[in-house]
């Protein structure tokens, strides 16, 4: 009986944490209208120097607020260094950023295109990466059709803005984004050649 009474205990605890955890999307829509500008009304960026949130998993999205706020109250120092949105999170609260995170997670995700001459050569790449450069399959974390694994905190990055990708693989092979799990993505892009991020920029955009 106890151990029964131990076994539901831990069970009510970690039910308890994963609805504190959870967002309000009204609310998120609410509070969203700041966001618009650069990532638009509904998620999806009308430019490509933004990404496009509609459709993201909550927890990535609030892990990226969490890490930008860190920054933010850092000078830069640990988190995720952008000025932007350092600014725009140093005065949200922890529910604000799980409503956000619910609000963009309930939006339908944007959808791109591939150009035809580049589907087979993006498709071979982002599933079986490139042996020789030592470079893994994307698909193994990212999933074979982009839309990342919302438990892991894994993003969908299918149908982002090819642009967008380029940057932040850029970011995360110079050391300027140093906020992925145990330099998981830094690993990966040190390894990458430029023509193979514009490859698996432009193969994503039409991945779904």
């Amino acid at each position: 009986m106890k151990k029964f009474a131990i076994i539901l205990g831990l069970f009510m605890s970690s039910t308890s944490v994963a609805m504190a955890q959870q967002g309000d999307v009204e609310a998120g829509k609410e509070k969203s209208q700041v966001c618009a500008a650069c990532h638009g009304p509904n998620g999806v960026s009308p430019t490509d120097m933004y990404p496009n949130l509609a459709g993201q998993h909550p927890k990535y999205i609030y892990k990226q607020l969490m890490d930008f706020k860190t920054a933010s109250e850092t000078g830069g120092e640990e988190g995720r260094n952008n000025a932007i949105m350092m600014g725009q999170v140093a005065n949200l609260s922890e529910q604000d950023m799980k409503d956000l995170a619910a609000y963009y997670a309930a939006q339908d995700p944007a959808k791109g295109d591939t150009p035809e001459d580049l589907i087979a050569k993006g498709a071979d790449f982002y599933r079986r990466g490139n042996a020789e450069s030592k470079i893994p399959s994307c698909a193994g974390c990212h999933g074979p059709r982009g839309n990342g694994m919302g438990l892991a905190a894994f993003p969908d990055i299918s149908g982002q803005h090819p642009a967008y990708i380029i940057s932040q693989l850029e970011n995360f092979r110079s050391g300027e984004r140093a906020n992925d799990p145990n330099g998981m993505m830094r690993g990966v892009a040190e390894k990458m050649t430029d023509e193979e991020m514009e490859l698996l920029a432009e193969y994503l955009h039409g991945l779904y």
